[in-house]
């Protein structure tokens, strides 16, 4: 007579392999090596972190007007705080200031809605992003139109002047950065070696010679009483310079696409043009956005570069700040404010861009 057997009910999973000690034993120590390697880790941080937190948060000092209020041996931020405006806004005048604040409002109104998933218009603001947003911008800012005071650029400096440089300089780079990669793998020699040359030889300068050779000897190439402004200059050579890497990552994703893609888009009768906007580019662009954004982000903290032909940006409204002798010794305060203006931003675009991967990702 055979026997009916009833399996046994699963058994719940050993408290050693679930919740926090699952994760400390799956995670930290999960071999012998790999425990010793986080023991190290975990006191190296600890090391750093603690010291630094007590520097910066715990002995720090925040309120005061002047140097006498930091005795605690700690972060000097009342410094900061006294120079807030002045590292924002640089030398723009302090009662038009709020034109700035617009300009900063709009850019959010404009970019915020870009991480929410379910906003229905993306598309028109990505458009209104490029198009419209500089053209408003720039009339606040500048003034000397619909009743606004102007402000010569001479007066504009501080984080809404890196904002500024870094803004245009990726708006710009990019499309040029795009026609300059398909223009060197074009069929046509003329345009080939025009777009390779352009590449070799901005790739070729540091960025300060460009800045030097935009601010000094690009006025000796102009004709007879025509005049670009300093930060015109600056943007172009920014731009020019910045583009060239752009079509260098943009030219690793076209050579990544197969054959095939080029090949099937052709037999459905598709010109070079649609071919490239519709079958080639899309999936280039998706291969190397890595590599897109880590231009930005290089592009952004070479902003800093500026201040070698009279430009004041964040870092230098800060390197000016902390030579007032009524603060005394508050350089890393200002630095430490500087360098967390520009991890905030670099941050944010790296993590958009992972977002970004990960919602494009349509391997299988």
């Amino acid at each position: 007579m055979s026997k009916i057997f009833t399996p046994l009910p699963d058994l719940p999973a050993p408290d050693s392999s679930k919740g926090f000690i699952g994760w400390l034993r799956h995670n930290l120590f999960s071999t012998p090596i790999n425990s010793v390697l986080s023991v190290v880790a975990l006191y190296i941080v600890f090391s750093a972190v603690i010291p630094a937190l007590n520097w910066a948060v715990f002995s720090a000092n925040w309120t005061g007007l002047t140097e006498d209020a930091c005795n605690s041996g700690g972060a000097c931020w009342p410094f900061v705080a006294s120079r807030l405006d002045f590292f924002i806004y640089g030398f723009y005048p302090s009662e038009l200031t709020w034109r700035l604040d617009l300009s900063f409002l709009l850019l959010a109104l404009t970019f915020g809605p870009q991480f929410v998933e379910a906003f229905p218009y993306k598309k028109n603001l990505g458009i209104f992003s490029v198009t419209g947003f500089p053209i408003i911008a720039y009339f606040l800012i500048s003034g000397g139109s619909f009743g606004l005071e102007s402000v010569p650029t001479e007066k504009w400096g501080g984080l809404s002047l890196t904002l500024l440089l870094a803004y245009v300089g990726i708006v710009a780079a990019l499309p040029i950065g795009i026609a300059l990669a398909l223009g060197r793998r074009s069929e046509m020699p003329v345009i080939r070696t025009f777009c390779i040359g352009f590449i070799e030889l901005w790739r070729g300068v540091p960025l300060i010679s460009v800045l030097f050779m935009a601010s000094v000897m690009l006025p000796l190439f102009l004709p007879e009483g025509v005049n670009f402004d300093k930060l015109l200059r600056a943007l172009i050579g920014i731009t020019m310079f910045q583009s060239a890497y752009m079509a260098e990552v943009i030219r690793g994703g076209l050579q990544a696409i197969p054959r095939g893609q080029y090949e099937a888009a052709s037999a459905m009768g598709m010109n070079y043009w649609k071919m490239m906007f519709l079958v080639v580019l899309p999936q280039a662009l998706k291969l190397v956005i890595p590599g897109i954004v880590n231009t930005f982000i290089a592009l952004f903290k070479d902003t800093t570069l500026v201040l070698i032909i009279g430009l004041f940006d964040i870092l230098a409204t800060v390197n000016s700040a902390i030579q007032d002798p009524k603060w005394g010794a508050v350089e890393t305060e200002g630095y430490v404010f500087a360098a967390f203006c520009f991890w905030v931003f670099c941050f944010s675009m790296s993590r958009y861009s992972q977002k970004l991967e990960r919602k494009l990702h349509t391997g299988h």
